[in-house]
């Protein structure tokens, strides 16, 4: 990829590929490619979609990034908004330390990740103590700064997690990430376990601290309707592969890959008089241990050539989309209206 200065995330050619052990040694039979060969970067202030079905590797990604996989091969490059850049992928425990309070995630899960022996105003000024920021009066004005910008009564900050519903847990995990003042938030699938409701209250807090605090965001999510509304860019994730990339509304009204197509397809229209004919995929995601040759989606794809069988393709640009399909620039293809 190009030198951007502008590129807060570069990932170029990163895989993850978690051994598959068996018999009484417990030898090495063979790899699950959880992530193969993944590049693409998020520019400063960006927020940046990942979407794919279960499965596809974007969670292995995202945790690749902060530290939590090793990777297996490429290059992870942070670029901190002091202009230094650090490749994150080759970098010790100790070092990444140092810039991890510029890179902060967000779990899926609120519940799991918050101590429950913890009031939320230790929960939130941990981070603080961890990296000795600030006095124990200093501490505490944050996170009651922060507990403002979630929509947080103070006097909630002597409870514990128990004590609030998944959707104020949640905003507590976002509070959590902000402590340290990072410059890129991984959120993952941060309101897939929240009821629709208060899935919504929640992405706009989340689009509201990204204007006001300049954060750039990789949000990782399988519900396409929703990575719409907070996304500027969307990457579409298959069997540990990017197949498309492009603007929000450019994927939505006119995708590319056959199965970015079929992800709008299923996306439930809120309207019981109106009919829409739905793309139904053949088949099921093929097994990451033992992906296809050729392109992947090549199975459960019915614009298939024979051509996709046998080659890989590559991402190209076709109508300021890059897209991995030898076929993108004949297809018309539906999107969601």
């Amino acid at each position: 990829m190009t030198d951007n200065k502008n590129t807060v995330l570069e990932i170029n050619d990163l895989k993850k590929y978690f051994p598959i052990k068996g018999g009484l040694f417990k030898t090495v039979k063979g790899y699950v490619k959880a992530v193969d060969g993944v590049s693409l970067n998020i520019n400063g202030r960006e927020v940046l979609g990942l979407v794919g079905e279960s499965g596809c590797g974007k969670t292995t990604l995202s945790r690749c990034i902060v530290g939590l996989h090793n990777s297996d091969g490429g290059s992870i490059i942070f670029r901190s908004s002091d202009g230094k850049k650090y490749n994150l992928s080759s970098m010790t425990d100790k070092e990444i330390n140092k810039i991890r309070p510029k890179i902060q995630y967000v779990f899926q899960d609120p519940f799991s990740s918050l101590n429950p022996r913890m009031t939320v105003l230790d929960i939130l000024t941990e981070p603080l103590k961890i990296n000795r920021v600030g006095t124990t009066k200093e501490r505490k004005r944050k996170a009651e700064e922060m507990m403002s910008l979630v929509s947080l009564n103070l006097n909630m900050l002597n409870r514990f997690p128990h004590e609030f519903s998944g959707g104020q847990r949640q905003r507590i995990v976002v509070a959590r990430s902000l402590m340290l003042n990072p410059e890129l938030l991984i959120c993952d699938e941060p309101v897939s376990a929240l009821d629709v409701s208060v899935q919504a209250q929640i992405i706009n807090i989340l689009k509201d601290l990204q204007e006001e605090m300049g954060l750039t965001y990789l949000f990782v999510a399988h519900d396409l309707s929703v990575v719409n509304y907070i996304s500027d860019r969307i990457a579409v994730m298959y069997l540990g592969k990017i197949v498309e990339i492009s603007t929000s509304d450019s994927i939505y009204s006119n995708p590319k890959h056959p199965y970015t197509e079929a992800l709008l397809g299923s996306i439930p229209v809120p309207d019981p008089e109106k009919k829409r004919k739905k793309v139904q995929l053949e088949g099921t995601v093929p097994n990451p241990a033992n992906p296809p040759s050729g392109c992947s989606f090549h199975p459960r794809c019915k614009y298939a050539i024979e051509r996709c069988k046998e080659e890989t393709p590559e991402l190209e640009e076709v109508n300021g989309h890059k897209v991995a399909c030898f076929r993108a620039k004949e297809l018309k293809l539906k999107g969601f209206a």
